[in-house]
């Protein structure tokens, strides 16, 4: 039977609609899902609208036109195929698809959400995993000074990585008085509300008067890179979890050679080389968030700041664009 479904689409740049799709058929190791949550990724999904990236970069490889954005679902198990084992029709599951009514795919993408994790918090998954790649990345210790630069959907979960590994001061730098408060609730010890390159003082006195041993850069912004080199302490670990679209213009500093400063880059397909999650893949991820989760330890509340149909997808983007007080943007299905 064909089912006919809609999906957010960029049909060239700077362009989105609202697309009506057919579904393929559920094979035998299939599942079709219904869904009910997807979440947008601000950053990726901007750089991809708007083509604000450079020839040559993976981003060039990523996205063409017309490009399917979102990777981040939440949905309702309603077919499944004959050899699926593990799932089964009813279950609420989370996958890494675009924003779209439904899907059929692979039961093997699928993760399904336990009973206490709600639908809404689980839609955190896929932000928090590719997060998660920045705090293995950060090698963070019990007792570390962290500074988080950039307090949108990335910033938030990277801060409650860091809280959640022990880090005793995790200081936020973010313009946006409303994503700092945020980060506060999610474990911040301090937030400085300017530019990094401006606040260097205040991002200093917060840290107790001593740079910090970790900076992650979840910004994306190129600019952003001379001013972290010049914050991290000597010897310490600089991790570049955000992706810009044009790195030709990330310029380095003598701090990295004079002072030994480890840069290092974090990626959401980094995950592969996690051993203690090789067997499991980015599912094992999924289930340490929700677990933790689940039990309190990595809250989530109040994160979703905009909330839109899909015919609403045009002012969506447009609530991503303006940055200042979006942080989560979820369509609703």
């Amino acid at each position: 039977m064909v089912m006919t479904e809609r999906r957010v689409v960029f049909p060239s740049a700077g362009m989105v609609e609202l697309q009506s799709f057919e579904l393929p058929d559920v094979t035998d190791n299939d599942v079709r899902v219904s869904t009910k949550y997807s979440l947008i990724s601000n950053g990726t999904e901007h750089t991809a609208l708007y083509g604000n990236f450079e020839q040559g970069t993976h981003w060039a490889d990523y996205v063409r036109y017309p490009f399917n954005p979102g990777y981040s679902i939440v949905g309702t198990v309603t077919a499944i195929g004959a050899e699926v084992k593990g799932i089964s029709e009813g279950d609420h599951v989370v996958a890494r698809v675009g924003h779209a009514s439904g899907h059929v795919l692979p039961s093997t993408q699928c993760t399904p959400i336990p009973g206490d994790v709600s639908l809404g918090d689980a839609c955190w998954f896929a932000l928090a995993k590719i997060s998660l790649m920045g705090a293995f990345a950060a090698e963070y210790v019990l007792g570390d000074t962290v500074v988080i630069v950039g307090a949108g959907p990335i910033g938030q979960m990277s801060v409650r990585w860091a809280s959640a590994a022990g880090a005793k001061e995790v200081v936020v730098v973010d313009p946006a008085i409303a994503r700092l408060k945020m980060a506060t609730l999610g474990g911040a010890s301090g937030t400085v509300a300017t530019q990094l390159d401006a606040g260097f003082g205040d991002v200093i006195e917060a840290c107790e008067g001593k740079r910090p041993r970790v900076v992650v850069d979840t910004t994306g912004n190129a600019s952003v890179l001379p001013s972290a080199l010049r914050l991290v302490a000597d010897q310490g670990r600089l991790v570049l979890l955000g992706d810009t679209g044009r790195p030709s213009e990330q310029n380095l500093t003598v701090d990295l050679i004079i002072r030994g400063i480890s840069l290092v880059g974090a990626h959401d397909g980094l995950s592969k080389y996690q051993q203690e999650f090789s067997e499991a893949g980015d599912r094992g991820l999924h289930e340490l968030f929700f677990e933790l989760v689940r039990t309190g330890r990595f809250s989530v509340d109040g994160l979703v700041t905009h909330r839109f149909r899909p015919t609403e997808c045009v002012e969506a983007y447009e609530a991503a664009r303006a940055r200042d007080d979006a942080i989560g943007i979820r369509f609703e299905w």
